[in-house]
């Protein structure tokens, strides 16, 4: 039976809102601590550890839950973390949380303006990653706090998870996640457990960043949309439907 589940959305995607919904169902429990991320399987030292350390570590709350769950966002860029993962776990399931990735990019730098990492005008940040990359300290953050845009062309992520996890991968979408309660339910069955027993919707918003999101020039947004068609139309072809934005 398969007891683990990992949540590997991107950045900015609503990942934390569905961790928190998951762990509202009787029958799933997250990692304690949640913050910092866990991040296991993006470090070798940790991986070689094995299931019984990172159980131990992770899970030891545990009680009657069938599945143990982890959120990392960073899991989604590291290539060497489906591998791990599978190491460790065996089989497990996959969540990956994933927003129209033009929102996404600007939550991303607003997210990483008020955390210090970004000083420069969102128009600026965002055109500016069209042409090249930003150097940033792996010693201070796991993936790039710059990576507005790369980071969502989601097939390219997306792919070593596919090749070791393909029959228990499974995306969801933060535009309907929100806005319909049968996407919570769905995803339970998936997982094996009881959509009748939970969970339940938080009653505010979580991690949402505060105010209002900057104004984007109308010239830049058509930049953005060309430059993520291609990605999108291949993640639409992969799962066989039309994406929510």
């Amino acid at each position: 039976m398969i007891r683990h589940l990992l949540i590997i959305g991107a950045q900015r995607s609503g990942t934390t809102y569905l961790q928190s919904l998951l762990d509202s169902h009787p029958d799933i429990t997250m990692a304690r601590p949640s913050r910092p991320e866990p991040k296991v399987f993006c470090d070798a030292e940790s991986s070689a550890r094995g299931a019984r350390w990172y159980r131990e570590t992770y899970f030891g709350h545990a009680a009657s839950e069938r599945l143990l769950g982890e959120k990392s966002t960073s899991y989604l860029e590291h290539p060497a973390a489906p591998g791990r993962a599978a190491e460790v776990l065996g089989e497990a399931h996959i969540v990956a949380v994933l927003r129209d990735p033009v929102r996404r990019a600007v939550s991303n730098w607003r997210f990483s303006t008020q955390n210090g990492f970004e000083a420069r005008p969102v128009e600026t940040a965002l055109r500016e990653n069209l042409t090249q990359e930003t150097p940033w300290d792996p010693e201070i953050t796991s993936v790039s706090p710059f990576a507005y845009l790369e980071r969502g062309r989601y097939m390219d992520y997306l792919a070593p998870w596919l090749a070791t996890f393909p029959e228990t991968l499974h995306v969801v979408f933060l535009e309907e996640l929100v806005e319909d309660g049968t996407v919570v339910e769905r995803l339970c069955k998936d997982l094996g457990v009881d959509a009748g027993s939970g969970p339940e919707r938080p009653l505010e918003s979580v991690n949402r960043s505060e105010g209002d999101p900057p104004a984007v020039s109308n010239q830049l947004l058509g930049t953005l949309e060309a430059y993520f068609e291609a990605s999108n139309r291949a993640l639409g072809a992969h799962l066989g439907r039309t994406l929510p934005w």
